[in-house]
């Protein structure tokens, strides 16, 4: 519970600040997007709007670690979940690395309709322990889903807004990804679910966010919904998904500041099963140790180019750490994720 909960207390402190700097400021500040903390943290996507005409271009990559088990709220080891020592697995994962590229565009129609674009290509490898002491590793790689999004203003002061967000994701990442695992004798094997790039199913997707800004702290929070529509072809659909963001930065410079920002998740277990994946091989074949709920804490900077030939850049970097993690049986453990970001908007 101590590790990060510095960030929970940073980011009270921050908004208070921010409201009463906004107090103070009320008279003479309309809300300015183009200053480095006029976007949310990096790891927000649909975090603002842009006005008539105007377009942006970004590509994201993320890195995140997961490592070691806990089952529900409480660490266990490897040897536990493993037969013959009173487990029930004869695979259990030690660790997992995901790496992601995001590459998303905007485009405004009017000064309230935002369009949003976003796709990614996701790399993954995974390390396993079998119940007689062998170690092997799986991997998979290729293009993930693709969401496609409609973001509307429809409220607006000069220090603060709101807008929604009403999107589907497309279903063009594959979850038929393979490998060599030990029991295949040589032969590709189809990939537990964690490990797929895709989902295999639309989903909808809606979200509101309210953005607030004063002279020197810009502030906001972030509700957003994933629904799951159907099963996929290989007979399960992953569980549905809520995120609630709330973050403040502050401006140093007119081209730097930092900020902080605390995320709650909520994912549901997986429905239905792969009948091509055995449930008591492995711990990830097994739909009961699917979803959770989980409190993130992160600390970014965002640089922004006002003027020069650079005017209209903007780089964003976060690191995230888990607060509590809360899962579904047993599951690795998110360790930590980084994320860097580059966009231009003309």
């Amino acid at each position: 519970m101590k590790k990060f909960q510095f960030i929970a207390v940073l980011l009270a402190g921050m908004s208070a600040f921010a409201q009463s700097d906004n107090n103070t400021t009320s008279t003479e500040h309309t809300y300015n997007g183009n200053r480095p903390d006029g976007h949310a943290p990096i790891n927000v996507m649909g975090d603002h709007t842009h006005g008539k005409g105007e377009f942006m271009f970004s590509y994201r990559f993320a890195t995140t670690t997961m490592k070691d088990l806990k089952r529900g709220s409480e660490d266990v080891s490897f040897e536990s979940v493993l037969l013959p020592n009173g487990g029930d697995y004869m695979v259990t994962p030690t660790e997992m690395t995901m790496n992601m590229h995001m590459l998303g565009a905007m485009y405004a129609p009017t000064d309230k309709l935002t369009l949003m674009a976003m796709t990614m290509y996701m790399d993954m490898s995974m390390e396993h322990l079998t119940a007689t002491g062998g170690t092997f590793t799986t991997e998979s790689s290729g293009l993930g889903d693709t969401s496609l999004s409609a973001l509307y203003q429809f409220f607006k002061k000069p220090t603060y807004k709101l807008h929604a967000q009403l999107g589907v994701s497309i279903p063009t990442g594959s979850i038929d990804s393979e490998d060599v695992t030990p029991a295949s004798m040589g032969n590709d094997v189809v990939l537990p679910y964690p490990m797929q790039v895709g989902s295999g199913t639309y989903s909808g997707i809606l979200a509101v966010t309210y953005l607030g800004q004063s002279k020197n702290f810009s502030w906001g929070s972030q509700m957003r919904g994933e629904k799951r529509f159907s099963d996929n072809d290989n007979g399960y659909t992953l569980g549905d998904r809520l995120n609630w963001n709330n973050w403040a930065a502050y401006k140093a410079t007119d081209w730097l500041s930092v900020s902080t920002r605390i995320e709650a998740v909520k994912v549901e277990d997986i429905d239905g099963a792969n009948p091509d994946l055995n449930p008591l091989m492995v711990i990830t074949a097994d739909t009961r140790n699917s979803g959770g709920s989980w409190l993130n804490g992160g600390l970014g900077v965002n640089l922004y180019a006002p003027s020069g030939s650079l005017k209209g850049f903007r780089l964003g970097l976060e690191y995230s750490l888990p607060i509590v993690q809360e899962f579904n049986g047993v599951q690795l453990k998110n360790q930590d994720m980084f994320t860097a970001g580059l966009q231009y908007a003309f």
